[in-house]
């Protein structure tokens, strides 16, 4: 269980701060009641002190009252209050993401936007050694909690009626690495770099080094991507998969896994049905 309070800032005498010191002082916090009491308690007492200057956290209850402290701002309590990562990716009523636990075959159906301004929907699928990842966090993706590889769909904003092999490479990036993009979860990305970029058919390859931020370390891991993209027929945007590892496991053979995810990927209009071509909700 969570809630919010602030954190407060008090100013004033030394003949006031001496006289509500034992007012503020934390006592033995052994149980969720007493908690919030002495909490209510110190507001109060700060705001006799002085007008407070606050900053809004997120607390942990539990874990506030059996240590008396505030988890990590990059801990379980800091992602609770985070936004889900914007992917673009928008899957339709009534259809299921699905992978097929023995192969490994992911499907799922999406909506994009048609030349015309309308949607259209389209079938996705690629072959993945990595489960499903689940949760509300997740739109079309695949992880291996592990060692962190993955893959997940992505959709970019208009091609503005351009070809792949006419779309600049600064396209692509400006899409997958903005500050709410999926790698972006605990800060923008940095050192970008296409290494290479290429069409082969329908679809357009480059391969990305880049440094992401370390949720428990704070610090910088140095990851590499291969982003396989193509432009379905009557679409005016673009549909992305991504794949990844860490530079120190791409080394160590992670980079087999992701090509050989990219080169599976496979992006075709749905054919047409009798079914009514709208978003599924969010929230389901």
């Amino acid at each position: 269980m969570k809630f919010s309070f602030s954190g407060l800032l008090l100013a004033g005498t030394t003949t006031l701060m001496s006289k509500n010191a034992s007012a503020l002082a934390p006592p033995s916090i052994q149980t969720r009641r007493s908690a919030m009491q002495w909490l209510a308690g110190a507001c109060v007492g700060a705001c006799v002190v002085a007008a407070p200057t606050i900053a809004s956290a997120d607390v942990n209850t539990e874990d506030f009252i059996r240590t008396g402290m505030v988890s990590m701002p990059m801990g379980v309590s800091g992602q609770a209050g985070k936004s889900k990562p914007t992917t673009g990716v928008i899957l339709r009523d009534g259809s299921e993401v699905n992978r097929d636990t023995r192969s490994g075959d992911v499907l799922a159906e999406i909506l994009v936007k048609s030349t015309s301004g309308g949607d259209i929907p389209v079938i996705a699928a690629f072959t993945s050694p990595w489960p499903l990842a689940t949760g509300n966090l997740f739109d079309v993706e695949c992880r291996d909690s592990e060692t962190g590889d993955a893959a997940f769909l992505a959709v970019s904003p208009s091609v503005g009626g351009s070809s792949l092999a006419d779309l600049k490479d600064s396209f692509f990036i400006r899409s997958l690495f903005s500050p709410t993009g999926r790698f972006s979860f605990y800060g923008q990305p940095t050192d970008i770099k296409v290494k290479t970029s290429s069409v082969d058919g329908d679809y357009r390859v480059l391969d990305v080094s880049f440094a992401t931020l370390s949720q428990s370390t704070q610090t910088e891991i140095p990851r590499k991507a291969r982003v396989v993209a193509t432009i379905p027929a009557g679409s005016s945007q673009a549909v992305m998969l991504v794949s990844s590892a860490s530079a120190l496991r791409w080394k160590k053979g992670s980079d087999k896994k992701v090509i050989a995810v990219g080169e599976s990927f496979k992006a075709t209009t749905a054919p047409q049905t009798g079914l009514k071509i709208r978003a599924k909700d969010a929230s389901s």
